[in-house]
């Protein structure tokens, strides 16, 4: 039988083996490191931060698995890192006092064209489209932020050449333009007619943020000019274009879609 001392020391030593196990360091500066930041971080900007010989690609591996199942998650968006409410939480951050107001199919459609397409000018969007594009649809685009210039083509009058942004990769949680629907998945949905012509193909989109050799970069106000030139009177495409094109155009700051995005 135990003697009255001996089972006074187990009493005592007894909470030991419930202390929570001590979490690798690694770990604690990459949560420091993320919490603290006010927008996603990449891989690279983590590394540097880190200690020498830490694999920052296992640790980052490990904290998403570590915050898997609680209330907020480590995902990766635009190939950076950051943490977000757990998906199935969402509806406890929807209060909104502003009212929502939708893409009209012509922007949807323009969206879609660009993010498959890039770098694309106005010119060649309304070509793949056969319709004349307004400038107001455009403008919706370029106030949300999923859109913007990349640069200038290398052509007569130096058309703009758009491109998609991280907040488009943010929007539609894609971790990058890859992750956009092929043509068998298209097919699927049904947004494509399964009797397409023979050689008919959608474009692999890049990621790549490198002008192309038929660009040239942007000049000095070439950002302000694209929305400007937006907002000026389309006097040349009376009578055809966007569907809703004399509507005013949508301040872009409250857009939901409500079609399914190619």
């Amino acid at each position: 039988m135990a003697s009255l001392a001996e089972m006074r020391v187990a009493h005592v030593e007894e909470p030991e083996s419930e202390l929570p196990m001590a979490r690798p360091e690694e770990l604690r500066l990459l949560e420091a490191l993320l919490f603290a930041s006010s927008e996603p971080l990449d891989q690279a900007a983590l590394a540097k931060r880190m200690p020498d010989g830490v694999d920052i690609k296992a640790a980052l591996t490990q904290l998403q698995a570590d915050y898997a199942l609680r209330g907020v998650n480590l995902v990766r968006v635009a190939n950076k890192w950051t943490f977000r409410t757990a998906g199935d939480l969402a509806w406890l951050m929807t209060r909104e006092s502003t009212e929502t107001r939708r893409l009209s199919r012509a922007a949807i459609e323009m969206l879609a064209i660009i993010a498959y397409h890039q770098p694309v000018t106005r010119a060649e969007i309304e070509e793949i489209r056969g319709v004349v594009t307004s400038k107001g649809t455009l403008d919706v685009l370029l106030e949300t932020g999923w859109i913007k210039p990349r640069g200038r083509r290398k052509t007569p009058g130096r058309p703009l050449t758009f491109g998609t942004t991280e907040a488009f990769l943010s929007q539609f949680s894609l971790e990058n333009l890859g992750d956009l629907p092929g043509l068998e998945e298209l097919k699927g949905t049904g947004l494509l007619d399964s009797r397409l012509p023979g050689g008919f193909s959608v474009p692999t989109p890049s990621d790549d943020p490198a002008l192309r050799d038929d660009e040239d970069p942007l000049e000095a106000g070439d950002l302000e000019l694209a929305l400007v030139s937006t907002l000026e009177p389309d006097s040349d495409n009376s009578g055809s274009g966007d569907e809703g094109a004399s509507a005013p155009p949508d301040d872009g700051r409250n857009t939901e879609i409500d079609e399914n995005l190619p």
